[in-house]
């Protein structure tokens, strides 16, 4: 069973953006502050040029190679947390919502049974993430992928989602579970009949 280390997913997310009608408010407080006479001593000093605030920088659709980036990073920051048992830096290089979501402890204990299992994710180093679905937007800066390395004797799962914060894509949610996939046993062969 996959366990998402920032359960629910995504759906609940304490960070939610700001309203419209509240920005625009701020705004508008902003150009009345602005527009108020200066006393006569500040007068000699040019007035302040009232700033606009730039709208956030929209996500960039991550390209193929950056999509493989943020999986492989996230495997190896997860295989290091596994073999140190210290998951801060996971907690800390993840988004806001995740770190709310998860301490230390919480995801040494969601991560316990892959610790367990003694995996090494650094072997998804060695080969491209197959796709089960193709990303998904859940919201406009929050997209989860869903795939899995195809190694042998385990392949390993994983369902991720990354939230645009700051400028880069940062984890919002992940699961990874290795899964043993049957061999195919080469077909016996039809003796001839006598």
């Amino acid at each position: 069973m996959m366990h998402f280390a920032h359960l629910p997913l995504i759906a609940r997310s304490p960070i939610r953006p700001a309203p419209l009608c509240l920005t625009a408010m701020v705004a508008a407080g902003l150009s009345i502050a602005l527009a108020q006479p200066v006393l006569a001593q500040e007068q000699a000093s040019p007035a302040p040029q009232a700033t606009t605030v730039p709208p956030p920088a929209a996500a960039p659709v991550p390209s193929e190679m950056e999509l493989a980036r943020l999986i492989w990073s996230t495997m190896v920051t997860i295989d290091n947390a596994n073999n140190s048992g210290n998951y801060t830096v996971l907690r800390d290089s993840s988004a806001t919502g995740f770190q709310i979501a998860n301490d230390p402890a919480r995801l040494a204990q969601i991560f316990a049974g892959l610790r367990a299992s003694r995996i090494d994710l650094t072997t998804t180093l060695l080969t491209a993430p197959s796709y089960t679905a193709p990303p998904q937007l859940l919201r406009p800066d929050v997209f989860q992928v869903q795939g899995y390395f195809p190694l042998r004797p385990r392949a390993v799962v994983f369902d991720m989602a990354f939230q645009w914060q700051n400028g880069r894509w940062r984890l919002f949610g992940v699961s990874v579970e290795p899964r043993t996939f049957a061999v195919p046993q080469p077909a016996e062969q039809e003796k001839p009949a006598k």
